[in-house]
Formats: C-alpha cells, sequence, structure tokens
C-alpha cells in the first residue's frame, strides 16, 4: 500500500497554470508596490531578485530581467552584467543568511529545457544543504520545505549584501 503525502502547495501551482492568461507574472509583480507579497527581495536597475513562490529548497531565489525576452542573445550588456552581478549577490547572501552546503545556478531556456515561465528568461538560484536530496520528490512528486517563505523573505531582504 502506497502512503499518501499531501502538498497542498502544489495545487495553487496546478490551478493558476502559469499565469500567462493575464500577462507575463514576472514582467507584473515588479510593477506593484507590494515586495513582500510577490517575494522580491531586491530591485536593481535592470534586472530584480525574486523567492521562487514553488522552489526546488528553502531560499530558492530567481534573477529576472525587467525587459520581458525569452532570448538569452538578446539580453543587452548592461542586463546580462547586472544578471551574472545579482546572482552572485544572491549566493553570498544565501551563503551569509542560510548557510547552505552548496548552490545550483542555472537557466532553462524553453519549455522542452524545462522552463515553467518560458516566456521570460530567469536564472536560478538554489542553495543546497548535504542530504537535502531524498525519495520525496522521486516517489512522492513532493519537496519537503524547511522554511515558510514569508519568514525566509524577511530573513533574505533583511540580509541583502549591498
Amino acid at each position: 500500500m502506497v502512503d499518501k503525502i499531501f502538498a497542498p502547495w502544489r495545487s495553487e501551482y496546478i490551478l493558476s497554470g502559469d499565469k500567462k492568461e493575464g500577462g507575463c507574472i514576472f514582467c507584473g509583480c515588479p510593477n506593484e508596490d507590494k515586495d513582500k507579497e510577490n517575494l522580491i527581495v531586491h530591485r536593481g536597475k535592470l534586472c530584480f531578485v525574486i523567492m521562487n513562490r514553488y522552489p526546488y529548497s528553502a531560499g530558492h531565489l530567481m534573477v529576472i530581467p525587467y525587459r520581458h525576452l525569452h532570448n538569452f542573445a538578446e539580453l543587452t550588456a548592461g542586463e546580462l552584467t547586472e544578471l551574472m552581478q545579482l546572482a552572485q549577490k544572491a549566493v553570498e547572501t544565501l551563503a551569509e543568511v542560510m548557510h547552505p552546503d552548496g548552490f545550483n545556478l542555472g537557466m532553462n531556456i524553453g519549455k522542452t529545457a524545462g522552463a515553467g515561465i518560458d516566456q521570460h528568461l530567469h536564472m536560478h538560484v538554489v542553495p543546497r544543504w548535504n542530504g537535502d536530496t531524498n525519495f520525496m520528490p522521486v516517489i512522492g512528486d513532493t519537496r519537503v520545505i524547511s522554511e515558510a517563505l514569508d519568514s525566509a523573505w524577511k530573513r533574505l531582504k533583511e540580509g541583502w549584501i549591498q
């Protein structure tokens, strides 16, 4: 008999589609003055840093250009520079605030590559801890996140490396 493990946060994601019907979520979030609700940790000139609402692990951040584009080659030199600088600051901040053992950094460009939102380029910065991978994602299609989004947002916002 298979045990059932409930992950109610997944239903919110599944039922929302990917929120493209009302426009791009990555374009909409920074246009609102609701950084806490939208989980925006830092605003740069050309890019911003936001927590992933459906994280792979606690503290999962994304660095996103404000400009709506999906082609990596279309990034301007300024956008590319700030994207990488903010990814570096995200790693520094996560290291200082959450003390992970390592990081995954990367982009999924296109649906086939695994992009959940494929029309707006974004870079993932995922903190990792020894032993943080287990059977849950493989067997139960469930991730165990050790910290609530709002408390992680507060710690990361306050601890953002300048």
